[in-house]
């Protein structure tokens, strides 16, 4: 196997990295901690390898790798793979898991079952552990026979794998569309950026500066899971709490959706507890539980019906979930386009910036000020989110 070249991309997960020879792609790499190391792990695997632009055929490929990850329908299936340095049983193994429809999981028994090869449950497991060709070849679609996840051999371990699971679960269509429209944004991005332009010429140079208006939603399986991973990720970082959440989520059989309020109401303290979460978390998983099964969550489409603020009085009864937490899902979850989260300390950051203040207006100032960005209020938000990674990105290096 001759290798060519190698490039790096960026996704949703973060920047991966794609390696091809002559016969087709020989590597796919998922994102280590830092861009670096992800290079270092590509020439560690291909020491040959040049860092060049991508030829037709790959870039192709790489789209189509970037478009699944950010919740498309894509094709992987078209992807051409060299495996001639493959043993006859890995080849077997990966092209039986390209067949895998995403969205959907099949267990290491169903792959042997289908090799004519039951009882190899364990060497297809270790095959996939060994997979060169990450997404493409798409292992984490691969659960053991109890639903539970099972391991994964990528950087973030069992939560990288929960996170391309959601990511599939949604562009699969089991919970259909949260949105109307193209499904990304609950209004025309062009309509609004030309009434904030407007309404607003300091907010005008702003967009000028940051450009189009580039916000992604993530989609989610019901109000309940999304509020449960809310509770989850409170006041921790963003590794620390994706750890939590998928250890809550390994506790249940096919919970790479999250466990249902059913489940959570079943489960002891200590189990939970001993999964990460703290006792004031616990206490709120419990709670939005209880009022789950209790009927007094709303559905995604009861939720479609409603105004927005009727939805932050109901979810805002649950306990640990806060007016701004619900904004947050207004925002990237429902894609509500006239949202000012007026307490949050970065767009009052990016306000004063922007606006060339000294200091973050007041709640009650920036509500007043950003009554004339109505009913694209959302849009404003994002941008203002924007001047602040602007001035950081400026901001000269000690």
């Amino acid at each position: 196997m001759t290798v060519q070249g190698f490039s790096l991309f960026d996704t949703t997960i973060g920047r991966c990295a794609i390696a091809w020879g002559e016969r087709g792609v020989v590597g796919v790499q998922l994102p280590e901690g830092r861009e670096s190391r992800t290079r270092e792990r590509v020439l560690e695997r291909f020491p040959a390898a040049r860092e060049i632009p991508p030829p037709p055929d790959v870039r192709r490929a790489r789209d189509a790798i970037v478009a699944l990850l950010c919740g498309e329908s894509s094709d992987l299936a078209t992807v051409t793979l060299d495996m001639e340095t493959l043993p006859p049983f890995h080849r077997r193994v990966y092209e039986i898991a390209r067949t895998i429809p995403a969205g959907a999981t099949v267990s290491y028994g169903d792959i042997a079952e289908r090799l004519g090869a039951r009882g190899s449950a364990r060497a297809v497991g270790q095959a996939l552990g060994r997979n060169p060709f990450a997404i493409v070849v798409p292992c984490h679609r691969v659960v053991a026979a109890d639903g539970r996840l099972g391991g994964f051999s990528a950087n973030g371990g069992i939560a990288t794998k929960l996170r391309l699971l959601a990511i599939e679960g949604a562009q699969a269509g089991a919970q259909g569309s949260l949105f109307d429209g193209d499904g990304t944004f609950g209004c025309d991005p062009d309509a609004a950026v030309k009434h904030l332009r407007d309404s607003d010429a300091v907010l005008a140079r702003l967009i000028d500066a940051v450009g189009p208006f580039r916000l992604r939603l993530d989609r989610t399986p019901s109000i309940f899971t999304a509020l449960a991973e809310a509770i989850v990720y409170q006041q921790l970082t963003g590794r620390a709490a994706a750890t939590i959440y998928a250890r809550v989520c390994a506790l249940f059989p096919r919970a790479h959706q999250g466990p249902t309020a059913e489940q959570l109401l079943r489960t002891s303290d200590a189990r939970l507890r001993g999964a990460g979460l703290s006792r004031a978390k616990t206490l709120s998983l419990r709670d939005l539980a209880r009022k789950a099964v209790e009927g007094r969550i709303p559905t995604l489409t009861e939720v479609q019906r409603m105004e927005d603020e009727s939805i932050i009085e109901r979810l805002t009864e649950v306990r640990g979930i806060g007016r701004w937490t619900v904004e947050m899902l207004l925002i990237f979850r429902l894609g509500r386009p006239d949202v000012l989260p007026v307490d949050d300390y970065g767009i009052r950051k990016g306000f004063a910036i922007a606006f060339r203040k000294r200091k973050p207006p007041h709640p009650k100032d920036l509500q007043k000020h950003g009554a004339r960005w109505a009913p694209y209020r959302t849009v404003a938000s994002w941008y203002l989110w924007r001047a602040t990674d602007l001035a950081a990105e400026v901001r000269p290096k000690r």
